[in-house]
């Protein structure tokens, strides 16, 4: 079918073409009857104004703010940088700026940065809620200004409020218990090692824990599985020790620290034990090649930077309907499919 066009549509109508681009932009006055009419040939033929060549004529500017961790030691959070740039290098030539906004993994940064964020007029917001509390307060208040928002790396809302892109946390803690209950017949004893800073009291941590639980309770004929919780507090691996590995055949890291376990088993040449954990970083590729580490889930925070800037993108700029949660494929990275077998 060819393109219809204003003048095409006011040929059909029998008006002006300035009639048809009034009522389309709904400027000025027309009879009712006649608005009626140029709805209907719309209708039919599926016109669609070029909302881009008219952002571009009028040399419009959208702001996207991007309130995100710092990133410089953080592979993780660098690589949603990355992705974010990427979309925003992209998508630069119809008109978007980004704003970014950085706190430290300390709640005195967090609420020192929303009050920047509240204060700053934009179009836009991507958000990676990592206080959960203070993030549901922040969005409750943020909803006031009527701006979409796209969360990235945890979705903390159960409504339908905002968009979300990334893992479902749940399901991956899920996808973690199963790798665990591979081909096990005597009875396993499995560890769950939490290496947290402050912010583990997030909604994603948890969610990974409870969905990793809930695949034993799923599946009660593995009765030949028992656990344990183990909990040190950043990434002090002076705070381990030989007890703690007592016994035990798995060892599940409900986030990106998997590699400091993998660490102390190396040192203290502990062997047989399996590690599950999440994100390819560099030093988790390190120990998932030496074997140490045997499964990694991946989280691909680069896709999920971009995405959340092409999802405002889709919604703002091409003011296009956008789905609102975009669940990232659940990547299980082994030894033998992230590096290839030796000949």
């Amino acid at each position: 079918m060819n393109i219809i066009t204003i003048k095409k549509i006011a040929e059909l109508a029998n008006v002006s073409p300035g009639t048809v681009d009034r009522i389309i932009h709904n400027r000025g006055q027309a009879a009712q009857e006649t608005v009626d009419k140029v709805n209907a040939i719309i209708e039919e033929f599926g016109y669609k104004r070029n909302i881009l060549a008219s952002n571009l004529a009028l040399n419009k500017k959208f702001h996207f703010a991007v309130f995100l961790p710092k990133y410089e030691k953080l592979e993780y959070w660098r690589s949603q940088v990355e992705g974010i740039e990427k979309a925003a290098l992209e998508f630069s030539k119809f008109g978007i700026v980004l704003d970014y906004f950085f706190y430290d993994f300390n709640t005195v940064s967090f609420k020192e940065s929303v009050k920047k964020v509240m204060d700053f007029n934009c179009d836009g917001l991507l958000f990676a809620p990592i206080f959960y509390e203070d993030s549901v307060q922040f969005l409750n208040e943020y909803k006031k200004k009527n701006i979409p928002v796209v969360m990235i790396d945890s979705n903390i809302s159960n409504e339908d409020d905002h968009a979300y892109i990334g893992q479902d946390a749940f399901q991956s803690g899920y996808l973690a218990g199963r790798l665990i209950s591979f081909a096990v017949k005597n009875e396993r004893h499995v560890l769950i090692f939490k290496i947290t800073r402050e912010i583990e009291s997030t909604s994603v941590y948890l969610q990974r824990i409870n969905g990793f639980y809930s695949f034993f309770k799923d599946n009660e004929e593995l009765t030949n599985f028992k656990f344990s919780e183990v909990t040190i507090k950043d990434s002090g691996i002076d705070q381990m020790n030989l007890d703690m590995f007592l016994g035990i055949s798995s060892i599940f890291v409900p986030n990106s620290r998997a590699y400091i376990v993998a660490q102390f088993l190396e040192q203290n040449k502990i062997k047989g034990i399996r590690i599950i954990g999440y994100d390819l970083l560099k030093e988790n590729i390190e120990y998932l090649n030496k074997g140490i580490i045997d499964f990694l889930i991946n989280q691909r925070p680069e896709d999920q930077g971009y995405m959340g800037i092409n999802y405002l993108y889709k919604k703002l700029v091409l003011q296009e309907d956008a789905e609102r949660t975009h669940y990232i494929p659940l990547e299980i990275i082994l030894k033998e499919n992230y590096f290839p077998a030796r000949k």
